[in-house]
């Protein structure tokens, strides 16, 4: 059991709840928030981001230019399907996204469903400690470790688990700071 690799899993945790973090809407176009639209491309599911080209041509617009015109209409039939609550404009080029100012009432849901996420990976970080301490603690039965390694190890995780935590926790603050602010 080796702490780099409880620090390299907790690490992952925090850039995956990163990456959710990314795809909740915040007033602004970005191109993260179509990270999630799968289209349905020939059968299989396909990420729009290598169907086409996605780009912020300003503050409010999401212009997607797929590489294959033919991908028009799949396309925006998956922006459709999906959770964005947006209405795609197709002009036969580009398909256009317009993200409408947030109310009130969505910045609440918005920062709900972040505080959610944030919850998820302060989950994964625990159970990270939890499988590293079974580990640690079985070493110790079979003799392999001393108890008062067992304890140092022990706290050594407790200390990498806070510290991620806390990160999850300053992640959570930033992305709640820049939802509510309008």
């Amino acid at each position: 059991m080796k702490l780099a690799d409880v620090e390299t899993s907790m690490q992952k945790a925090v850039e995956a709840t990163q990456r959710a973090f990314n795809t909740i809407r915040t007033g602004r176009a970005n191109a993260s928030l179509l990270d999630r639209v799968m289209v349905d491309y020939y059968d299989t599911p396909t990420p729009l981001k290598s169907l086409a080209n996605i780009t912020t041509p300003d503050a409010s617009t999401i212009a997607i230019q797929p590489y294959d015109k033919s991908t028009l209409s799949k396309i925006e039939k998956a922006i459709n399907l999906s959770d964005l609550n947006l209405t795609p404009n197709n002009n036969g080029e580009v398909v256009r996204l317009n993200i409408p100012p947030l109310t009130s009432e969505r910045r609440k849901e918005f920062v709900k469903m972040a505080s959610q996420l944030a919850e998820e990976g302060r989950v994964s970080i625990r159970n990270i400690r939890r499988d590293a301490v079974d580990s640690v603690r079985k070493e110790e039965k079979n003799k392999e470790i001393s108890e008062d390694e067992s304890r140092d190890l022990q706290e050594d995780i407790q200390k990498l688990t806070n510290k991620y935590t806390k990160k999850i926790d300053e992640l959570l603050a930033a992305k709640e700071k820049d939802i509510t602010t309008v």
